[in-house]
């Protein structure tokens, strides 16, 4: 016995819009649960899914009235749909084709000068050359930059304030160490090992 086939999603939707077109009426939902699986072989469980589908997608009208909802959907209402799809289809189609016009416009103003001849080759190997050229005169530039003898004379006055803050920095550690020493009675050896001063920690 062969195997029923199911109706697909989108036949569903065109069942149940074919409802509303040949009866050109307003329904409830309770109204579409019954005629639905009768006439169009939806069942009733998927009935209102469709007809939810329906009306995201601006095919079936809906309101409320007093206490009860009602869906309805004309045949102008597809002619209207299509001719305004139409119409938007048309629009890109002319919005694309005035792009690529343009765009082949620019396209061939941007090709003139550009032609493939011996002088234009000769040019551009020309300004390669002459932008390696410039590469290496800025990584000689930064070369000599570095023997600069006020670069230098920089650098040695950072390294003196360096210098600097380092022996305050020992003076200060020793002063802790003695004031540790005076006031606790530990051996110096004692409190490098504590606080982990090395035993070279003045030596240059």
């Amino acid at each position: 016995m062969s195997k029923r086939k199911g109706v697909s999603a989108e036949e569903k939707r065109t069942r149940m819009l074919q409802i509303f077109y040949e009866k050109k009426e307003f329904f409830q939902l309770k109204d579409l649960e019954k005629i639905a699986p009768k006439e169009k072989g939806i069942i009733v469980n998927s009935v209102k899914e469709v007809l939810q589908s329906l009306v995201d997608d601006g095919l079936v009208d809906t309101d409320k009235i007093g206490t009860s909802v009602y869906f309805w959907s004309f045949p102008s209402k597809a002619v209207n749909n299509r001719k305004r799809k139409m119409e938007e289809t048309v629009r890109k189609y002319e919005d694309i084709s005035k792009r690529l016009k343009t765009s082949i416009t620019d396209l061939e103003q941007a090709r003139v000068g550009r032609e493939e001849n011996k002088e234009r080759d000769r040019l551009l190997d020309e300004m390669m050359d002459l932008q390696l050229e410039r590469d290496e005169l800025v990584k000689k530039c930064q070369d000599y930059e570095k023997n600069d003898p006020k670069v230098i004379q920089k650098i040695k006055l950072q390294l003196e304030d360096v210098k600097q803050a380092a022996n305050r920095w020992t003076d200060n550690v020793f002063s802790v160490k003695s004031w540790c020493k005076n006031k606790f009675g530990y051996e110096e050896s004692a409190l490098d090992k504590q606080f982990g001063i090395p035993s070279d920690f003045d030596y240059l």
